[in-house]
C-alpha cells in the first residue's frame, strides 16, 4: 500500500487548495444530490452512498443549509440540474493506469475534455474494463501515529480492518467497503484522531515508476482535477520519494 499512502498526501494537498478556491463545495454538492438520486432516498440512514458524502461534506464546514438543498435537488423537491455519474479509464505516460470519476451535466462536453487532456499530456483513455479490473472500492483511513499504536490496530482489527501500514506519521487502515462505517466508529469510540476517511477506488497492484515518468503523469492527474465536474481521479503508480519531497509532504 506504499503507493495509496503516498497518493492520499498529495490528495489531501489538493483538496485543500480545492477549499481556497472555493470548489470543494462545489463539488460536494453535486456528489450529494446525486447520492439522493441514485440512491433512491434523501434519508441518510437509509442511503449508505448518501450518508458518506454527508458525513464527508459536514466534516469540511459545509453549511447545512447548502448540504439540505443538495439532497431535495437529487430527490426533486427541488428544482435543479440533471447530473449524472460517468468513469472514464485510461493510460497515462508509462502505461499507469487511471480511473476518472465525473459527475456532469453534460456527457458530451466533459467526454471531450477528458479526452482531449488525456492526449495533450500523452496518455489515452481506453475501452470500459481495461483497467478498473485492478481497482476496488475500499474504506480507507488515515490516523496520526502516536504511541498507542497497538491499540490502534487491535480496535481496527477487531472492527474488521482488512490491511493497514504504518509510515512515519500515519497508520493507514483499509476496509472493505462493507466494513467501513463500522470500523470507523470504532476507531471514533476510542477518540483515536483520524485525519481522512472516505470510500475510494483502490488499486490491487501498483506501479514503480521513474521520477520523470512520474512528474508527468501527475500533470495530467492535475489537468484532469482542475475541470469542475471531474469528482476523483485515481492510479496505480508508486510515487517517488523525491515528488513528495517536492510537494513538501
Amino acid at each position: 500500500m506504499s503507493g495509496h499512502s503516498k497518493w492520499s498526501k498529495i490528495k489531501r494537498q489538493k483538496e485543500n487548495q480545492d477549499a481556497k478556491k472555493g470548489k470543494l463545495f462545489s463539488k460536494l454538492a453535486k456528489e450529494i444530490t446525486i447520492a439522493a438520486k441514485t440512491g433512491g432516498s434523501g434519508d441518510i440512514n437509509s442511503n449508505a452512498r448518501l450518508r458518506l458524502v454527508v458525513t464527508k461534506a459536514r466534516e469540511a464546514n459545509m453549511p447545512m443549509d447548502n448540504i439540505k438543498k443538495a439532497i431535495a435537488r437529487g430527490t426533486g423537491e427541488l428544482p435543479g440540474v440533471n447530473y449524472e455519474d460517468i468513469i472514464y479509464e485510461g493510460y497515462g505516460p508509462g502505461g499507469i493506469a487511471i480511473v476518472v470519476e465525473a459527475v456532469t451535466d453534460n456527457k458530451n462536453r466533459i467526454t471531450s475534455e477528458v479526452r482531449n487532456i488525456f492526449s495533450k499530456h500523452n496518455g489515452r483513455l481506453a475501452e470500459r474494463g481495461a483497467v478498473a479490473w485492478n481497482f476496488k472500492r475500499r474504506g480507507v483511513i488515515i490516523i496520526k501515529k502516536s504511541d498507542k499504536e497497538e491499540e490502534i490496530l487491535d480496535v481496527a482489527i477487531n472492527s474488521g480492518a482488512s490491511d493497514f501500514e504504518v509510515d512515519e506519521d500515519e497508520i493507514i487502515i483499509k476496509t472493505e467497503f462493507e466494513d467501513f462505517e463500522k470500523v470507523k466508529k470504532g476507531l471514533q469510540d476510542f477518540k483515536f484522531e483520524i485525519k481522512e476517511a472516505d470510500v475510494n477506488l483502490v488499486p490491487d497492484n501498483y506501479t514503480e515508476i521513474d521520477i520523470g515518468t512520474a512528474e508527468k503523469n501527475m500533470r495530467l492527474i492535475e489537468a484532469l482535477e482542475e475541470l469542475d465536474d471531474i469528482n476523483k481521479v485515481t492510479t496505480n503508480m508508486d510515487i517517488p520519494e523525491q515528488i513528495l519531497q517536492k510537494a513538501n509532504l
